[in-house]
């Protein structure tokens, strides 16, 4: 595996900070959010420097029950490719649900939710990802996400689950260490046990990230420091395995280049103390630990009536955990009320702040009202597109319930919403204008 050093992030909001921060081995950049043919000029200078830049995938829903979309698996492949990119990597999560396999609605949950660590769910990711690997030009991780609630009856924890994956695909892992300490706080996991569980040969390269911790939640917001709980798990970490690559997440509330380059500078620091106690013992404890692991079942039958039925079976579940999220259905049998009403405020307030980025006008014209207006009408109507249609069905919704009280808004509201709900930009100016001023060249001509 390519030796990738110490690497952040690039997001547009710090692209001069990363351009000019000392010690940048590598960058990682949302592949979303990235155009092939008109890729950023700080990408290109740093890729011109030599720097690498990995896409890092967040749509896709490898752990959800549909075979991958062969639309989002060719744009992951043409932004390796734009990016000159050694590897790819994903989320080991479902991001959406329903669809024919359900008969339903499909729901969209605008964030990375927990596949359940059963032999359905395992069976379903290995068969997605082999898919994804073919379809990639080059090698693919996948990252173990940060998650509120647990699945009932799970069948495997989270290192056993990660190791039979990698075993049974030859998959590379993506581990994020602040994840890890997001399942020790919300689900009771131990980090050193997941670590102890891990393939450590399959690590493709670490995040390390912030949060925050509200009424007993731990919150992986990637807008805060990276606290010393999980700089500790990286060092942990580090005692077992040299990683090829660590990288800084850091997605809003940007502070001063310095304080990014000093969170580097501790990240670096735990990695070389978790060095410094690696010994020959603590390796050959590794390797024990990972051979030990237990096994998955062997895989399922390739026919297609049992890979149907298999996704069919995980795909009733999780269109049942996202409706009760998304949705105000009944909360499915075995989950936490509790929990499942701070993970369905969460889904709703971050829909609300995508919104506001991908259609900043929204809280220019409504004001302080907008944040309470979007909630209201999230809780009544799950997303079933991407933001943008979200912003758009937002903004028709206000319009059709009468909500808006003055008549300035409803203009500037209406008039935003016309603009962008067409097949193609409406003119500024009135017809009668335009109708003159056509006239006018015509007669000009003559």
């Amino acid at each position: 595996m390519e030796r990738l050093g110490t690497g952040i992030g690039w997001r547009p909001e710090i692209a001069d900070a990363v351009e000019s921060m000392p010690g940048v081995d590598w960058v990682e950049v949302v592949a979303e959010n990235v155009c092939p043919g008109h890729l950023p000029e700080s990408l290109r200078r740093l890729r011109e420097r030599g720097v690498t830049v990995v896409p890092h995938g967040v749509s896709l829903g490898l752990g959800g029950a549909d075979r991958p979309d062969e639309g989002r698996l060719t744009a992951l492949a043409e932004r390796a490719e734009a990016l000159g990119s050694p590897l790819v990597t994903e989320h080991i999560a479902f991001v959406r649900a329903g669809g024919p396999l359900t008969a339903s609605p499909r729901l969209e949950a605008g964030h990375l939710l927990p596949v359940p660590r059963t032999r359905d769910a395992l069976d379903v990711l290995c068969a997605n990802i082999r898919a994804a690997q073919d379809a990639l030009p080059v090698p693919l991780a996948v990252e173990n996400i940060a998650a509120l609630i647990s699945w009932p009856g799970e069948e495997m924890t989270e290192g056993q689950f990660l190791y039979d994956l990698a075993d049974r695909t030859g998959v590379r892992l993506l581990i994020d260490v602040a994840n890890l300490h997001t399942n020790h706080v919300n689900r009771g996991e131990d980090p050193a046990e997941a670590l102890a569980d891990l393939p450590l040969e399959a690590i493709a390269y670490v995040h390390v990230a912030g949060g925050f911790e509200r009424d007993g939640v731990w919150h992986d917001s990637h807008a805060h420091p990276v606290p010393r709980h999980v700089l500790d798990i990286l060092t942990d970490l580090a005692s077992r395995v040299s990683p090829p690559g660590v990288l800084l997440e850091r997605d809003e509330n940007f502070p001063e280049p310095a304080e990014l380059e000093g969170e580097l500078g501790a990240i670096r620091e735990a990695l070389e103390k978790g060095g410094g106690a690696r010994t020959t013992a603590s390796a050959d404890t590794a390797r024990v630990a990972s051979a030990s692991a237990p096994s998955a079942a062997p895989p399922s039958p390739t026919s297609p009536s049992a890979d149907d039925l298999t996704r069919q079976r995980l795909a009733l579940t999780q269109t049942a955990l996202l409706s009760a999220l998304v949705a105000g259905t009944p909360v499915p049998e075995g989950f936490d009320r509790v929990r499942l009403g701070v993970q369905a405020r969460a889904l709703a307030g971050k829909r609300a702040d995508v919104v506001a980025k991908v259609a900043p006008e929204l809280p220019v014209i409504l004001g302080a009202s907008y944040r309470p207006a979007f909630l209201a009408y999230a809780h009544g109507h799950p997303m079933t597109d991407g933001y943008r249609h979200d912003a758009l069905a937002f903004a028709e919704h206000a319009l059709l319930a009468h909500q808006l009280e003055e008549a300035s808004t409803r203009r500037q509201l209406r008039e935003w919403w016309l603009e962008r709900s067409g097949p193609a930009p409406r003119a500024h100016r009135p017809a009668a204008v335009r109708l003159a001023r056509a006239t006018r060249r015509v007669l000009l001509r003559r």
